[in-house]
């Protein structure tokens, strides 16, 4: 049996902490940092981070648009935005939406950092950590547009438990979002889209609005490719492009 040390330098077994992973909420990404960053990506975070950052510890204000210094007509969420390809295209193309996008992993935060203040983009805030800690902090009904795109898939039996798009997630999307309000999904995972769409006939607040294969085939234009995808084309796997109605 295989133990690892627990905080408190004792050693627990890992059915022990598969038991308190049960317990709490899973984590659903894996490592935060990757390479080193360089001084000017160090100061990004240090000076611009801050003040771009959600702050979860004062209330929410009772109407998103309100986080952005910039007027904005509505609010839009992207969870886990990796590289930031897809969230900083969608606050070029849309100047009067604010975006809000969260991603644990510091690389890919640190470039979306870079972006906007290279575009002087005024309309985004972050959150680097885990997105349903936002989910919580929100107001009802206070996204009119949501994104997960190319979510880890977890692969391994052991640990689909921690594939982010699931029930609770679902739920707390359902809160937060506006009636006719879009939820946009992206896999290049076969499996991960079939348990994607178990998870939505089990939410009767979303709609998969799909008439027909081209319209979960073919990714809209205003959709941009994100370097998941482009790796997914690489490596021969075709993607889905699921969208939902919050009912």
């Amino acid at each position: 049996m295989i133990e690892r040390d627990d905080a408190e330098g004792g050693s627990r077994s890992d059915e022990e902490n598969d038991a308190e992973d049960l317990r709490s909420e899973l984590r659903s990404f894996g490592r935060r940092r990757g390479r080193k960053l360089s001084a000017l990506q160090d100061g990004l975070l240090r000076d611009l981070l801050p003040r771009l950052a959600l702050d979860l510890k004062k209330p929410a204000p009772a109407d998103a648009t309100q986080l952005f210094d910039a007027p904005v007509r509505e609010v839009w969420l992207e969870i886990g935005f990796g590289g930031g390809e897809h969230l900083v295209w969608q606050a070029r193309a849309n100047a009067d939406v604010g975006l809000i996008g969260c991603e644990p992993f510091l690389d890919g935060v640190v470039k979306v950092l870079t972006q906007i203040d290279r575009d002087g983009l005024k309309t985004v805030r972050l959150h680097a950590d885990d997105a349903r800690d936002v989910l919580r902090w929100l107001p009802d009904a206070s996204i009119a547009r949501a994104f997960v795109l190319y979510p880890d898939p977890w692969p391994k039996r052991k640990h689909l438990k921690r594939r982010l798009v699931n029930g609770a997630l679902l739920d707390g999307l359902a809160r937060v979002m506006k009636p006719g309000g879009e939820l946009r999904v992206g896999t290049d995972i076969a499996d991960y889209a079939r348990t994607m769409l178990m998870a939505f006939q089990g939410e009767p607040r979303f709609r998969w609005t799909a008439e027909g294969p081209d319209d979960w085939r073919i990714r809209p234009s205003d959709w941009p490719q994100t370097r998941y995808e482009d790796k997914a084309v690489r490596e021969g796997r075709r993607s889905c492009y699921l969208l939902f109605e919050r009912v």
